[in-house]
């Protein structure tokens, strides 16, 4: 009896251990990747390596992703409250907002107080929102009606900002009845598109300067040189966001789909055969100093998973992203020193102009600085992960 019960245990051991083993191997790369982050920093005011709470797009998206872990434990969902709450007083005032620099960077994190606001009703949060609303209606334009980048960058639009306002626009609109936003979101969606974008390649360019005025800027479309793949990713993560709120009746509703479907084709056209993801500068993989980069990656996964899940693209979107996911995980995620999961290759940040002046060459795009960890890559890991259940 002694022997049989000496086995009974031995055996049960055994499946305890294979359990926990499996149980790791089935963890959720979203949950393993925002546990990372948790564990590493006690707020995202100090995300790698910042000292203080402040207002960017880029920390404030990164707790968009993980409080969308929220039913899984409202610890997730608080972790990007108590960072917003940091800023934002209860008459709404944030300090660290600016709304005459009109840099469209800063709507961004207003998406964060509509989900605060529709979660929990506080005032602050709705308090809040309006001088967003206020900055976009006077937020400088182009002569064709394209939102400036910035007021120190005039005339100028480019892919990124439309990620930064018009997912925010677009979702006001539908949750405040203001449906005059739709409208001007499709017109920056559609004219950005039209502006930048290569007949040959179907590839978008970052940048459109409508005078013609920048050294960046060709002297006859205005566009920047090259094809920045976080760019692209910005684009279509917006487009996908976008449609989410836009009405199924709106007059121009299938020609976003149409654009996302065109984008995302051109795309795959120059997804690198070897690796499975995509290069920092899109049509040169191969090319000295290129890299395979891994923010736009994951931009590209999300929106065709999100885009699939949706019906805007065709079901063959959800197989290639659940390729890419793992082409992903393969190429940029590691084990670092601490135990926990990391993501290596992610460009720190790219612009065009200012000073000292960024001209937008070859050269440029892949000499910025590589970042591990940088949020613009982690936050679209995690909603790729999220959407694809991986």
């Amino acid at each position: 009896m002694r022997n049989i019960n000496h086995r009974i245990v031995i055996i049960m051991l055994l499946l305890s251990g294979l359990s926990c083993a499996e149980k790791e191997k089935q963890e959720k790369w979203s949950i393993r990747m925002a546990d990372a982050v948790m564990q590493r920093y006690v707020s995202l005011a100090f995300y790698n390596g910042r000292t203080a709470a402040g207002w960017s797009y880029d920390v404030a998206l990164l707790g968009t992703a993980i409080d969308k872990l929220g039913s899984v434990n409202p610890a997730y969902s608080n972790y990007m409250k108590t960072f917003i709450d940091l800023l934002v007083d209860e008459n709404g005032h944030i300090e660290r907002y600016d709304m005459e620099a009109f840099n469209i960077d800063l709507i961004r994190p207003a998406n964060n107080l509509l989900e605060l606001y529709k979660k929990t009703g506080d005032e602050k949060y709705r308090k809040a929102l309006g001088q967003f609303i206020t900055q976009m209606e006077n937020h400088p334009k182009t002569k064709s009606g394209g939102y400036w980048h910035k007021k120190r960058y005039p005339w100028q639009m480019w892919l990124d900002g439309i990620y930064m306002a018009s997912p925010f626009l677009a979702r006001y609109a539908a949750e405040f009845d203001q449906p005059q936003w739709f409208d001007v979101v499709a017109h920056q969606v559609i004219h950005i598109y039209e502006k930048t974008r290569d007949p040959q390649t179907g590839l978008l360019y970052h940048a459109w300067d409508e005078s013609r005025e920048q050294p960046w800027s060709h002297p006859d479309t205005g566009q920047s040189p090259h094809f920045w793949s976080r760019a692209m990713g910005w684009y279509l993560m917006a487009l996908v966001d976008i449609l989410d709120y836009f009405p199924e009746v709106h007059h121009q509703r299938e020609e976003l789909i149409r654009i996302l479907n065109n984008t995302c084709e051109a795309l795959l056209n120059v997804r690198d055969p070897e690796s499975g993801v995509w290069y920092q500068v899109l049509d040169m993989a191969g090319k000295e100093g290129n890299y395979p980069e891994a923010s736009g990656s994951a931009m590209y996964v999300y929106a065709f998973a999100k885009g699939a899940k949706n019906g805007y693209l065709p079901e063959k979107y959800r197989d290639i992203a659940e390729e890419a996911f793992d082409d992903i995980v393969e190429t940029f995620v590691i084990t670092d020193e601490d135990g926990l999961p990391s993501i290596i290759n992610i460009c720190g940040s790219c612009g065009l102009g200012g000073n000292p002046y960024r001209d937008g060459s070859y050269e440029y795009y892949i000499n910025e600085r590589i970042v591990k960890n940088d949020s613009k890559g982690v936050a679209p890991f995690i909603l790729a992960a999220l959407e694809l259940n991986k």
